[in-house]
């Protein structure tokens, strides 16, 4: 039988361990691992958290439980980020410049209606003029009106060809938003937001794909040894690997130590045998810290590998391939699971 005090004590360091705040939702779901060690989910985070791997938030909502007051954004391996606009921030300020290009063409097309008008009715009247009284005079005033007109037209055009400048650098930058919203700038991986709308495009075209999900071993205690700085070079190392191994198919990073592959046009074997290449290259990899050429130890990562199915949402293909890749790693973990 746990004693109370004692109790509290491994809830509050449990919690401090794995980085989840003292919530009421996160007390409860500790207090149920605790007091029911032989339970299927403290199994689970048993196996989960051997050789001091952290529980992941998004362990633990798989798991039944709450996530909530997650800490501030932080790098992807885990260590504080200097301070950067927010992506909403980004898109707020696209987005006046946007309006503002829109309400300068608008301004420069009122101005040229505005100088068109005045010309026309100048004309007219001159014209007027002439044809009751043709004079020299008069038809030096239509000469002085189409000069104006010129003039007037120049100028308007130098508008014009500044706001058109001005929207192609915009366009510009608004591609490049859009490639940033969607690309992990750790990796340079596709982001999560990447590889859901492209999962989505390839239901619509209904094409056959797999959908791989790999996790890397024990990688908190590489964060805890050596720094965060070094985990995160090792995640970008990995990252890079898989690319190359996985070429022609999207790989993205999904959120911490954790990668998501789509494969398209490929049968489920022929999925198993990428992701299963790119493991052992991985595992053959002798990483080191670069400033003191300390070794890392052998780095590994498992996988879940699943086709997907007609009748599959996005949701539920990623947790068939998830479970596929816990499968993996409550078997000795190194190694990929296709099913």
């Amino acid at each position: 039988m746990i004693g109370k005090d004692n109790l509290f004590d491994r809830i509050g360091q449990f919690l401090a361990d794995h980085r989840l705040t003292p919530d009421p939702a996160h007390y409860s779901f500790v207090h149920a691992l605790m007091t029911d060690p032989d339970g299927p989910t403290a199994r689970a985070v048993a196996l989960l958290t051997d050789g001091g791997v952290r529980l992941a938030h998004d362990d633990v909502i798989r798991l039944g439980g709450t996530v909530v007051n997650e800490a501030p954004v932080q790098s992807a391996s885990g260590a504080p980020r200097p301070s950067e606009p927010s992506p909403e921030a980004r898109s707020d300020a696209l987005v006046a410049a946007t309006q503002s290009q829109v309400e300068g063409f608008a301004e420069t097309v009122r101005a040229m209606h505005a100088v068109t008008r005045g010309f026309g009715r100048d004309l007219e009247e001159s014209a007027a003029a002439i044809t009751r009284q043709p004079t020299v005079a008069g038809l030096d005033q239509i000469a002085s009106l189409t000069g104006g007109m010129i003039a007037r037209i120049r100028d308007t055009e130098v508008r014009l060809a500044q706001a058109t400048a001005e929207a192609d650098a915009l366009r510009t930058k608004l591609a490049e938003a859009r490639e940033t919203a969607r690309r992990d700038p750790l990796t340079g991986l596709a982001n999560r937001l990447a590889f859901e709308e492209a999962f989505t495009a390839c239901r619509e075209a209904e094409e056959t794909c797999c959908i791989a999900v790999c996790d890397v071993d024990r990688f908190k205690l590489i964060n805890d040894r050596h720094g965060h700085h070094v985990g995160d070079r090792v995640l970008s190392a990995i990252g890079q690997m898989l690319a190359e191994e996985c070429k022609g198919h999207l790989v993205s990073r999904h959120g911490g130590e954790e990668f998501a592959i789509l494969l398209h046009d490929v049968s489920l074997s022929g999925a198993a045998a990428l992701l299963d290449a790119a493991r052992a290259r991985v595992a053959a990899r002798r990483f080191r810290v670069r400033a003191t050429e300390e070794g890392i130890g052998q780095v590994t990562f498992s996988a879940g590998v699943t086709a997907i199915r007609a009748e599959d949402t996005r949701e539920g293909a990623f947790v068939r391939a998830d479970q596929l890749l816990y499968t993996a790693k409550s078997q000795g973990r190194d190694q990929v699971c296709a099913a």
